[in-house]
């Protein structure tokens, strides 16, 4: 790592922070402007991001899925609009996948259905084409699909059948949501009975809407803790689910884009390797195993994931766990938010910095990780690097023992907050910086 990447933690700077957090958190300061107006030119884009997901390699060992497949994935919006557009990936992918018939439509029933509502049932085609080939290591944006209206915060479904044996390439590894893998060719069919459960996003990259006026969308930029993990399987209680909800109640155009992968470090992904000086035993705490890093780093897919989303206006992180879990230390840490922060803002985006979860009694828990940990929510809250900051960790930490998750938070790992947690996450967010 070069040393002159590294931050001066004792300099002044010219820029202040916004810090805020839950009942324990420090108070609100107030720096107008900071986040700038809500729809600058850079938002005022056609076409805003309503939902996404952050794809990353299956394993080696990964099964081939036989012909004649029909693939039915439910993806949970947040802004509404019409003529929605879908980005199917095939980014991971070392062949080309051949899609039959595609359609999408609003979905009809509970949480467990991929059923469509049958008056919303539309076609997605490829520059006209009712198929498509997804070539490897590529993605496709669809044509707008016509006469389809999306609300905010609807369900929307979408099916496709794969005519070929097929071995899928790129995934989200968790959905927290039941999509369905069925015989035969009934993408066009409003209620299929029947099919494998598959709690994992296949070839789906993303959904943007035309919006009836201006709009922007929030990237929520992290691991595991943004992904959803532990939350209520198919009850949409994820954070960034939770902040889409408050933005609608508040009546602000803005779409909430989940980029969260589980076990995703910021520094090193499978490409690449542990930073010089920056640790990385593989266990956070002696004789406790501890995940290993999923997807790309969050470094390596940072412009892909966020920057190039469509509409994107605005960056809140929440990543770093995974890299002190596994060893690394402050200073290099300081160094990834850094950077992350320059490419961001070089974009236009404004940068929001969510400082680490406490981790006290899990497996990331030991002496030199909550010294890591509390070295670089130090940095985040004071440096002033980030255009405003969020206090995650007052939001949700046992005020008793604020090394550990506030019991009524705790999943039961020390890790990962459980859905009454992940509302305390979105409820420290101010929605004030984006009126």
């Amino acid at each position: 790592m070069r040393r002159d990447l590294l931050p001066d933690l004792g300099r002044a700077t010219t820029r202040r922070a916004l810090i805020f957090g839950g009942a324990a958190a420090a108070a609100l300061v107030a720096t107008p402007g900071i986040a700038g107006p809500l729809l600058p030119a850079r938002a005022r884009q056609r076409w805003t991001g309503t939902w996404a997901t952050a794809n990353t390699a299956t394993e080696r060992g990964e099964k081939l899925l036989p012909a004649d497949r029909t693939v039915r994935q439910v993806v949970h919006l947040s802004v509404g609009g019409v003529q929605p557009r879908l980005r199917l990936s095939n980014e991971f992918g070392a062949t080309p996948v051949r899609l039959g018939e595609i359609w999408t439509g609003l979905r009809a029933g509970g949480p467990d259905s991929t059923a469509f509502q049958p008056a919303t049932m539309r076609p997605v085609t490829f520059g006209g084409r009712a198929g498509v080939l997804l070539p490897a290591g590529g993605a496709l944006v669809s044509d707008p699909v016509p006469g389809l209206t999306l609300p905010p915060g609807a369900d929307l479904v979408i099916t496709y059948h794969l005519p070929e044996a097929t071995r899928i390439g790129t995934v989200s590894t968790h959905a927290y949501q039941r999509n369905r893998i069925l015989p035969g060719n009934v993408a066009a069919v409003a209620d299929p009975a029947g099919g494998k459960v598959s709690k994992r996003y296949l070839l789906l990259g993303g959904v943007s809407v035309r919006t009836a006026g201006p709009s922007a969308a929030v990237v929520a930029f992290g691991d595991s803790i943004t992904c959803g993990a532990s939350t209520t399987l198919g009850a949409n209680h994820r954070w960034p689910d939770h902040l889409a909800a408050r933005l609608r109640a508040a009546g602000l155009p803005l779409g909430v884009l989940n980029a969260g992968i589980n076990g995703n470090r910021l520094l090193v992904g499978p490409d690449i390797p542990v930073p010089a000086g920056g640790g990385g035993s593989g266990a956070g705490a002696p004789g406790r195993a501890f995940p290993l890093s999923m997807g790309p780093a969050g470094l390596r897919r940072l412009d892909r994931d966020a920057l190039d989303q469509p509409g994107a206006r605005y960056l809140i992180t929440l990543i770093g766990v995974n890299d002190i879990g596994h060893g690394t230390a402050a200073a290099p840490m300081i160094a990834g938010h850094l950077q992350l922060i320059a490419r961001a803002r070089q974009a236009g985006f404004t940068v929001i910095g969510g400082t680490l979860l406490p981790f006290g009694g899990s497996v990331a828990d030991a002496p030199a990780t909550r010294l890591a940990r509390s070295t670089l929510n130090d940095w985040i809250r004071r440096s002033g690097e980030y255009d405003a900051v969020i206090d995650f960790d007052a939001a949700v930490r046992d005020g008793a023992y604020p090394e550990r998750l506030w019991p009524g938070y705790d999943s039961g790992d020390h890790l990962h907050p459980n859905d009454a947690g992940m509302l305390a996450i979105a409820s420290a967010v101010p929605l004030g910086w984006f009126r």
